[in-house]
C-alpha cells in the first residue's frame, strides 16, 4: 500500500528516522519542520496521511490538527511527549485519529500509519452495500457519510464507530467493543477515548446534540444507534 505522507516534526533527526523507515515500507514522504509548514503542504498537496508532533515552532501540533479538521478527514498520527489520559483525549476532541507517546518504536509507527491507511481507504472489492438508519446513511464502498441529506466529515475512527453501530441499529455496545473498532486489539487505550468520539459524531448527525435522537448512551454499558436499519 503506497501512500503519500506528509511528517510534521522539527526534530530534524527524529523526522529523518520517520522518513527512512515510511520510505523503506513504500511509501513517499516529504517532511517540514513546522506547522506553518504543514498546513501551507496539506493544502498545496493533499497526502493520504498526516503524522503531525504536538510540539511545533510557529503554530503547534494541536493549532494545525483544528485547521485541517475543517478541510476533510485527513488521517493524522499525533506525536508527542506528553503521556497523560487527558493529553491523550484532547488529541482525540482535536480530531487526530491516533496518538504516540515518544519516545516510540519506528516500526511500530509505521504499523500505526499502515492501520490507519488501510482503514481511511474505500474496499477495492466495492461490494459493501450502504446502510441506511433512519437520516444517517454509511457507505463502507464509498467511506462517506449522509445524514439528512447532507454530507458528513468523518475521522477514519469516527466512521468506524459509525459503520459498527449502523451495521447493528439498536445493538448495545460497550466502550470496549467500540475502542477495538477504532484501534484493534493490539493495544491498551482509554476507554474514555470512545467517549470523545461519540461527543464530536453527536456534534455533526444530531440536530441537537445536548438531546441525541440517534447516538443514545445506555447508562452503565455503552452506547447505541437507534432505529432500524435497510439497505441503501
Amino acid at each position: 500500500m503506497c501512500a503519500y505522507v506528509l511528517v510534521a516534526e522539527d526534530d530534524e533527526t527524529q523526522a529523518a528516522l520517520v522518513r527512512s523507515y515510511l520510505e523503506h515500507e513504500g511509501h513517499i514522504v516529504t517532511v517540514v519542520h513546522d506547522g506553518r509548514a504543514a498546513i501551507d503542504e496539506v493544502f498545496r498537496q493533499p497526502p493520504d496521511l498526516l503524522v503531525l508532533d504536538w510540539m511545533l515552532p510557529d503554530m503547534d501540533g494541536p493549532a494545525v490538527c483544528r485547521r485541517i479538521r475543517g478541510q476533510g478527514d485527513l488521517p493524522v498520527l499525533m506525536l508527542t511527549a506528553r503521556s497523560t489520559e487527558e493529553d491523550l483525549l484532547r488529541g482525540l476532541e482535536l480530531g487526530a485519529d491516533d496518538y504516540m507517546t515518544k519516545p516510540y518504536s519506528p516500526r511500530e509507527l509505521v504499523a500505526r500509519v499502515r492501520t490507519l491507511l488501510r482503514r481511511a481507504r474505500p474496499s477495492a472489492s466495492g461490494e459493501q452495500r450502504a446502510l441506511r438508519v433512519g437520516p444517517l446513511v454509511v457507505d463502507p464502498a464509498r467511506h462517506a457519510v449522509t445524514c439528512r441529506d447532507r454530507p458528513v466529515s468523518c475521522t477514519p475512527g469516527e466512521f468506524r464507530i459509525l459503520e459498527a453501530m449502523a451495521a447493528a441499529p439498536g445493538r448495545v455496545f460497550s466502550r470496549r467493543q467500540l475502542l477495538e473498532c477504532t484501534r484493534g486489539y493490539d493495544r491498551a487505550s482509554t476507554e474514555r477515548a470512545v467517549d470523545v468520539y461519540i461527543v464530536n459524531l453527536r456534534k455533526k448527525v444530531e440536530i441537537d446534540p445536548r438531546a441525541p435522537e440517534l447516538l443514545l448512551t445506555v447508562f452503565g454499558v455503552g452506547y447505541k444507534l437507534a432505529g432500524g436499519r435497510r439497505g441503501a
